[in-house]
């Protein structure tokens, strides 16, 4: 899926050694555009997009990853990687700055089809509950799909005003490994047995009305960011 008439460029990008733990080296040049803006509703009109939140600390090829299979599995026309200023749930020790968390995950996206956003700076949101809301209400024409891996749907009662999340928008669970047999165990999966899409029906998720759910059985990738950050911290990460 490279751009036409260039050459297809590898999704891992070479990882200069970092100066430490929460500090990103300049990325490669590249990747990634101006993310959507809180008035740009109109632009996005008809669309169907992804919503990937994160830290993205870093960013990597597994995001990458999801995001693609996201585009073909789902017939999405884009996905947005929704960079958190600061997640509630994590520290903020050890997190790079939002300037360097953006630059890495444009780098890395490398993709017409995925566009790095901070958009929750402009629309004042701390939890994920608030930035759905405020994109369904200024893109009222767009069909948001949340995203997120099955370790998130195991955790995701933690989330402020989670119900919401469901209410709001379609979700799209991705196997992980490790996280999927606990979480269709969990709560999140058990609340909404009733309303989850069979994965053979997922082309059709982002036109459903929520709550409206399913769970993809995607190729399983490897990468972690915490592996990585853990990794960087003992000068053993990639090069």
């Amino acid at each position: 899926m490279g751009r036409r008439g260039r050459k297809e460029t590898s999704p891992h990008p070479t990882l200069p050694r970092p100066a430490g733990e929460g500090s990103f080296p300049p990325p490669p040049p590249g990747g990634g555009g101006l993310g959507p803006h809180r008035y740009s509703g109109p632009h996005h009109a008809g669309l169907r997009i992804g919503l990937l939140g994160g830290s993205f600390n870093p960013a990597h090829a597994g995001h990458r990853h999801i995001s693609l299979y996201a585009l073909k599995s789902l017939s999405l026309d884009r996905v947005w990687w929704l960079v958190s200023p600061q997640n509630p749930l994590k520290p903020a020790r050890g997190m790079a700055s939002l300037d360097e968390r953006l630059a890495w995950a444009r780098a890395v996206a490398r993709h017409p089809r995925i566009t790095v956003t901070a958009v929750e700076t402009e629309l004042g949101t701390r939890y994920t509950a608030d930035t759905i809301a405020e994109l369904v209400r200024r893109f009222p024409r767009t069909r948001f799909v949340w995203l997120m891996g099955a370790d998130n749907l195991r955790q995701i009662p933690r989330w402020k005003r989670w119900t919401r999340i469901f209410e709001s928008v379609p979700v799209a669970v991705f196997a992980r490994p490790t996280y999927s047999l606990g979480a269709l165990g969990g709560v999140a999966a058990q609340r909404y047995a009733r309303f989850r899409l069979a994965e053979t029906r997922a082309k059709g998720l982002s036109i459903a009305a929520p709550p409206v759910w399913t769970f993809l059985r995607n190729p399983l990738h490897p990468a972690s960011a915490t592996a990585i950050r853990r990794a960087r911290a003992h000068g053993s990460g990639p090069q």
